[in-house]
Order: structure tokens, then C-alpha cells, then sequence
């Protein structure tokens, strides 16, 4: 604390910090990275130094090269100031998330609670700031980037606890009734106390990761991530506060909601979950230019005689395609996602009208197109949750 480290070393120090672990352990290949310390360095869902250096540890790269493994890693959302939490949640909307949430292949997460009654002695006149089901009180979000193409941030929510608006004082207060419980180490003995806000969320979350990846120890850590997010469902409360019109603002404040860790760690609910690990070349030079290149076909197993006796039931898909980006190494070309982001791979699933295979890749990818072949674009009406332009 007395000689803190300089603030564009962050990235440095945190690689040092990966490093020494992976050193005092080199045959464990499956970890959770957790890493709940932030800083207010927030520059509209920009990378930084540190949230490129995380993205680098992700993808398993060092000095620009692939010489290490992927990473596994879990990043606070960062908490907004104590002074603004009566302002719920005005001021957690103007609060941007802190560095290095923004990392494109971590794993962000932000804080939810479900905590809502107070049962103590002494706090009758005492409310709880958020309602169960919504935003914790403490949670930064990305609601306030002007900047619309960076990454949705955070990828998902956990409990993080709630505070109470003190009537003495009407600003906002912890209540250990409404944080969540944790073990310490304590000179007097004591064995419990309270923790909350994004970092316990962020914990929570590590523990989820590490416990998929345990059950499925041969699952790379991209599909960890996968799993995870897969799993996310929004509650109602969320729902309610953003309707399917404002489903962008949703994505920004609770990413894909909370994860369930039963269905991440196996099929529930009459649900069949298919996962498909591949490699593929997005692109290639042709003549001295770049065109596209790989595009790979999945033919999903539907169950078709139990689809055809559901008569007219609806049905849900749900798609999550995971994968790390190797982050440009310098802030030249920032200014657009795309010279960050890499590949940028995308999906899409067969219409109702796509005759076959083969009109499906005309219409997906102009690489597959004969030289001035037309393809009538067919709208897509069916429900999604998330429509092709927020999910790319």
C-alpha cells in the first residue's frame, strides 16, 4: 500500500501473479483465475493496458505468440461509490464498469441479489434499497458507454448482497441480514463474518467455474465460459425492468442473467445440451487479399418424433458459441471493435424457406456465392431473445 504499483503495470503484475501460481503447481492444467481488484480507469468499454493483458492471458498468449495455455478468468464488474447507492439504480446506470471488466474473453461479472428482508433487532424503519430479483446496489454496469460496439458487459450476474437505506442518515448502509455469509480467519476466534458486493459475486462465480470444470476436466476453458453463460437466465424482475424493446439495456446491466450450475453441469429439465469443440480458419489471402474462408455446418440432432407429437407446443433453442480473441498489442486501431476483436465469428441457423444445405451457405457467407449470384434475403421472424445483431 506504500509503494503501490503504477498503474500501467497492472497488467504485468496480474501475469506475475498467474505465473507464480502455474509455478507452484505446474500439474494442475484446470484453474479458475478469480481477480476482484479493480480500478476506476474506465474509458467507455476500451481496452487498457490491463484488460488487453488479461485478454492476452486468456488466449494463451505471451509476447504476442501462442506459448501458453488458455485461461480461465473471472473479473469483478468493479462497485459504484457509497455515496450514490440511495440513487438506486440511476447511479449504478451512470456508473460505468471498472477496469479490467471490459476484457472481451474474460469473464465479467456484476452483482444481483435476492436478499430483501431485514429480521434483526434494531432496523424497523430500515428498507432494503433493491427489490430480489434485481440489481445490487453495489454493481457498476456498461449501460453508460457511448460506445455501443464494445463488448456487452457483464457476461452474467451473482449474488452480491443488498444495502439498506439508513432513516437517520437516508443514504445507504450494510446490514449483515441482507450480505452473504463467509469464513475468516480472526485473533478473537470467530470463525463467520459477511461479505458482498461484486467481489463475493466474482468468487461465487470462480467456484461455479472451477466446479464445471472439475466434472469435465477435458472441456477447454472457452467452453467453461460457454457452459456458464449458457446456463444464465434473466429473472422476472429483470425482465420486467427491461422489456424485450430495451433487451440492449438488459445485456448491459445483467448480462445473460444468473447462471444455474445443475444446468451447466448437465442436461435438466427435458433439455439436451450439444457441445461442439472445433478449430477453424476464418480467414485466408487470396491474390494479396483477405478473404474469408472457414465455415463449418453443424446438423443439430433434433429428436423429430418427439417434436412432431408436441403438435403445436413452442419450443426453445438456446445457442452460445465461446470462443478467446488475440487482442491487437497496441492502442493503434482501437477505435474500431473490429481491429480488436479479431475474427469476430458469428452464427446462424437454417429458415424455414433455406431449400437445402447448400442455399444455407449461399446465404450465409459470400465466399460460397457464384461470382454475381443474387440471394434474396429472407427476413427472420422467429422469437429470438437476443437478434443477430446483439449476439455478434
Amino acid at each position: 500500500a506504500d509503494q503501490p504499483h503504477d498503474p500501467e503495470l497492472y497488467g504485468a503484475v496480474t501475469a506475475q501473479a498467474a505465473s507464480r501460481i502455474e509455478i507452484a503447481a505446474p500439474q494442475r492444467s484446470q484453474r479458475a483465475f478469480c481477480l476482484t481488484v479493480t480500478a476506476d480507469g474506465r474509458d467507455e468499454g476500451f481496452p487498457s493496458s490491463w484488460s488487453a493483458c488479461v485478454d492476452a492471458m486468456c488466449a494463451g498468449l505471451e509476447e504476442n505468440e501462442r506459448t501458453a495455455p488458455c485461461r480461465l478468468f473471472f473479473v469483478a464488474a468493479g462497485n459504484v461509490p457509497w455515496e450514490g447507492r440511495h440513487d438506486y439504480p440511476k447511479y449504478n446506470h451512470d456508473q460505468g464498469l471498472q477496469d479490467p471488466a471490459q476484457s472481451w474473453t474474460a469473464i465479467s461479472v456484476g452483482a444481483y441479489t435476492e436478499h430483501g428482508i431485514i429480521r434483526s433487532d434494531g432496523y424497523d424503519d430500515w428498507r432494503p434499497v433493491a427489490e430480489p430479483g434485481r440489481l445490487s446496489p453495489a454493481s457498476a454496469t456498461s449501460l453508460i458507454w457511448a460506445n455501443k460496439s464494445w463488448p456487452l458487459k457483464p457476461d452474467f450476474v451473482m449474488e452480491g448482497g443488498n444495502n439498506a437505506i439508513n432513516p437517520a442518515t437516508g443514504r445507504a448502509d450494510n446490514v449483515d441480514d441482507l450480505m452473504l455469509l463467509t469464513t475468516r480467519v480472526s485473533p478473537d476466534g470467530a470463525l463467520l463474518t459477511t461479505t458482498g458486493d461484486t467481489s463475493a459475486a466474482t468468487a461465487l462465480a470462480a467456484r461455479y467455474g472451477a466446479i464445471v470444470w472439475a466434472h469435465y476436466p477435458t472441456l477447454r476453458p472457452e467452453t467453461i465460459r460457454g457452459l456458464l453463460v449458457h446456463s444464465a437466465r434473466w429473472t422476472r424482475p429483470m425482465r420486467d425492468e427491461f422489456p424485450q424493446a430495451q433487451r440492449h439495456s438488459r445485456l448491459r446491466c445483467y448480462g445473460h442473467g444468473v447462471p444455474d450450475l445443475q444446468l451447466a453441469l448437465r442436461s435438466m429439465h427435458n433439455a439436451a445440451t450439444l457441445i461442439v469443440e472445433e478449430t477453424l480458419q476464418p480467414y485466408e489471402e487470396v491474390d494479396s487479399d483477405v478473404k474469408t474462408k472457414d465455415m463449418h455446418l453443424h446438423r443439430l440432432p433434433w429428436p423429430t418424433q418427439v417434436l412432431e407429437d408436441l403438435g403445436e407446443i413452442d419450443v426453445r433453442m438456446r445457442i452460445t458459441l465461446s470462443y478467446f480473441i488475440e487482442p491487437s498489442p497496441g492502442r493503434r486501431g482501437w477505435t474500431r471493435k473490429h481491429r480488436y476483436q479479431s475474427h469476430g465469428l458469428r452464427f446462424d441457423v437454417k429458415r424455414p424457406l433455406d431449400k437445402d444445405d447448400e442455399e444455407f451457405r449461399k446465404r450465409s457467407s459470400k465466399a460460397a456465392r457464384a461470382e454475381e449470384e443474387e440471394i434474396e434475403a429472407e427476413k427472420d421472424d422467429r422469437q429470438w431473445d437476443i437478434g443477430p445483431q446483439l449476439r455478434s
